[in-house]
């Protein structure tokens, strides 16, 4: 089946945000303007409920430039030196809090939480981009290793995938969260990531504990 062309587009963030009936209207708003949000829809109903809603609802956000990996059976044993991460969230959603331990001294370097209305993948996503973002900050040139393969799929995407909406109980948790994601659209990192082998190698530095 062939895809429905647009007819309309909405302007989240632009010059002047609105819905626009050709590309080169819409053109005019988001051309050289850094960060404009804008996206195409084959109907009117379909642009106006989308420019009501938050643009995160429609647009996928992918990291740029890179180096992201799931790690095969060719290692024999972890990378070293290197970060890990990990969380742990009791309930789901639930109070969940994460953390980035060095492999090699088992450092902890840094730790977030609690918080609360979340889940174990939101926390594992979050520990993720915290560690890109400690290891680019402090110029590191590690792997960063993860056990949770739903984290690294959200990483690939840009954002996460989750299914729990925001609320006042959680309300903390989201706006972290949308840093997150606005960090990996907005920066680029040479940090290879790559998934923890718990069955060969034991639980992650960074686990909490808690089985």
């Amino acid at each position: 089946m062939s895809k429905k062309k647009a007819a309309y587009y909405v302007v989240w963030s632009g010059k002047t945000p609105g819905i626009y009936d050709s590309w080169e209207d819409c053109e005019a708003q988001v051309k050289g303007v850094q960060g404009a949000k804008y996206k195409g829809f084959a109907s009117r109903p379909e642009a106006e409920q989308a420019f009501s809603s938050s643009p995160e609802n429609y647009i996928i956000r992918k990291p740029k430039n890179s180096q992201l990996s799931i790690l095969n059976s060719q290692f024999q044993s972890p990378i070293l030196p290197a970060l890990t991460v990990d969380a742990a969230c009791s309930g789901n959603p639930g109070v969940i809090e994460f953390r980035g331990v060095i492999a090699d001294t088992g450092t902890e370097v840094f730790h977030r939480g609690p918080f609360n209305g979340g889940t174990n993948n939101i926390g594992e996503f979050l520990a993720i981009v915290l560690g890109l973002a400690y290891l680019k900050q402090n110029n590191l040139p590690w792997a960063l290793y993860t056990d949770s393969r739903t984290a690294l799929a959200w990483i690939k995407k840009g954002h996460a995938d989750t299914k729990i909406e925001w609320n006042a109980q959680n309300q903390d948790l989201f706006f972290m969260l949308r840093k997150a994601e606005m960090w990996l659209h907005d920066n680029t990192w040479t940090t290879p990531v790559y998934k923890w082998d718990t069955k060969a190698w034991g639980e992650i530095p960074a686990d909490f504990g808690r089985k």
